[in-house]
């Protein structure tokens, strides 16, 4: 019984040490209505550049674009949940490259700069998408 006791002290005082969820980003990219439209600049970008469109051929756009509002939501700190599959599974078989993953990442930077995104908050979004990299290249 004292060693349950102590189990429940000790985590909850975990949890009370942990930091709440940092949102500032998610504001700064103006939420959910501002994520929304970088997620559809930078498809309309995507549409428009000949490097990567092929990549999009055969997909369903509308759930593309709410699976990526739902995940830059959560990489931004935002109260979203992302329920798409992994990176793994979703770019599995269609053998991107490095060059096919800057493209998209540069369709998205000029997407937040027509929305007006500072470039600090610019780059704290991208540092926190690059891990994704790896589980998406060569699939």
């Amino acid at each position: 019984m004292r060693s349950v006791l102590l189990a429940m002290v000790l985590t909850l005082a975990a949890c009370a040490q942990q930091p709440p969820k940092n949102d500032s980003l998610y504001r700064e990219l103006g939420e959910q209505a501002g994520i929304t439209r970088i997620v559809e600049g930078m498809l309309l970008n995507i549409a428009a550049d000949p490097r990567i469109v092929r990549h999009f051929e055969n997909i369903d756009i509308e759930r593309l674009r709410d699976k990526l509002v739902e995940q830059i939501c959560v990489e931004a700190g935002g109260p979203c949940t992302y329920t798409g599959d992994s990176m793994e599974e979703s770019h599995k078989g269609q053998n991107l490259t490095p060059s096919d993953f800057n493209a998209l990442v540069e369709n998205l930077q000029e997407a937040m700069s027509a929305q007006n995104v500072p470039m600090p908050a610019q780059n704290r979004l991208l540092a926190r998408l690059a891990p994704m990299r790896a589980q998406v290249i060569d699939r």
